[in-house]
């Protein structure tokens, strides 16, 4: 770290802000810091880095303290255990200032080299600018057949089309970042909200490298926990999908029930196909918990919303001149005055 050569500067009020979470990824923030002042600083304006710390078990938390050590406009928020992604990028878009933010993960496959063609959307008029990944010829046909899967689902049950391989790499304008910050449910999916609220919008693809260093974060349980996030906190479809099946195999019950007592007081033999009659039971009582685990699902998410927990805690913060926990600059409270409860400094 010692070839780190940025002058510090004194705090100013920045209009580009980058928000990046990172877990585990103490070999690739060097890297990603180099490339991304290589590029932001050709773009003429003033800047801020916030890095989040999601509770991360290796030594993330001490090369971001390093960063800013260097170059104040590298700011740091560490989270007192791993509270996710998504409330990763709440906590820095939260604690963000500039008129134009960028979020973006610190694995280098979010190049910063596409940071210009965003903010020159967002200078066409677009409040929002989001980026489509083409996946690497490398990745797994098992992962792109089930992000595809996953996409396709999302969109037929939460009535908003989303696109196979949007990334969370995006650009808000101040604007459409206040609107979404008032958002308080607990499970943020931030694809599903940024094609809700509706304000302009557009899109560029890039091509996905390979990461710099490090293995992905995201397991199949992590995939499975996202996937159904984002479909139970924006649709009850699953419910009423729920409710027709229930209809269905009900209807299939008691034909059987009724064919079982015809036979048995009108015909007078024994009812044939035990097996089967078995069998279409098992399905039926196998439908009937895959239900009751959905609903268990929705009253879960009810149960978490009551208790009206913050989305994380924050351990230590570098680089802001405010206590976090007082949320973003006092324009944006005045629009939002209920952020401050998500940020609760430990």
């Amino acid at each position: 770290m010692a070839d780190l050569s940025i002058a510090t500067i004194g705090p100013v009020i920045p209009s580009l802000s980058v928000v990046i979470p990172a877990y585990n990824e103490e070999s690739n923030l060097l890297k990603l810091y180099q490339e991304l002042i290589s590029v932001i600083n050709k773009i003429g304006m003033p800047w801020e880095v916030i890095l989040v710390d999601d509770g991360s078990n290796d030594q993330t938390w001490q090369k971001i303290t390093l960063l800013h050590k260097n170059d104040e406009r590298v700011k740091g928020i560490q989270f007192s255990r791993n509270f996710g992604h998504q409330n990763a990028l709440l906590a820095g878009l939260s604690c963000s200032n500039g008129q134009v933010v960028i979020c973006m993960d610190a694995d280098l496959q979010h190049p910063p080299e596409l940071i210009p063609k965003l903010i020159n959307e967002w200078q066409n008029g677009n409040k929002i600018v989001n980026t489509i990944r083409i996946d690497s010829k490398n990745l797994s046909a098992f992962k792109k057949v089930t992000s595809k899967l996953f996409y396709k689902i999302y969109s037929l049950l939460s009535g908003v089309d989303i696109e196979s391989g949007m990334a969370d790499f995006r650009l808000f304008d101040r604007q459409a970042l206040i609107s979404i910050l008032q958002f308080q449910e607990q499970g943020l999916f931030f694809r599903g909200i940024v094609k809700w609220i509706g304000f302009p919008t557009t899109q560029i693809s890039f091509q996905c490298p390979e990461r710099f260093s490090g293995k992905t974060k995201y397991t199949i349980k992590k995939m499975f926990r996202f996937a159904l996030d984002g479909i139970t906190s924006f649709s009850i479809i699953p419910l009423r999908l729920g409710v027709a099946v229930g209809i269905i195999t009900g209807l299939i019950a008691f034909w059987q029930m009724a064919y079982a007592i015809y036979a048995k007081v009108f015909l007078n033999v024994t009812v044939p196909g035990w097996a089967t009659t078995i069998a279409v039971m098992s399905f039926m009582f196998g439908i009937l918990f895959i239900l009751l685990g959905l609903m268990g699902e929705y009253i879960g998410r009810i149960l978490i919303e009551t208790r009206n927990r913050p989305r994380f805690i924050i351990n230590e913060q570098v680089g802001f001149n405010l206590n976090i926990k007082d949320g973003p600059q006092k324009r944006d409270l005045d629009l939002h005055d209920s952020i401050d409860t998500n940020l609760m400094v430990m």
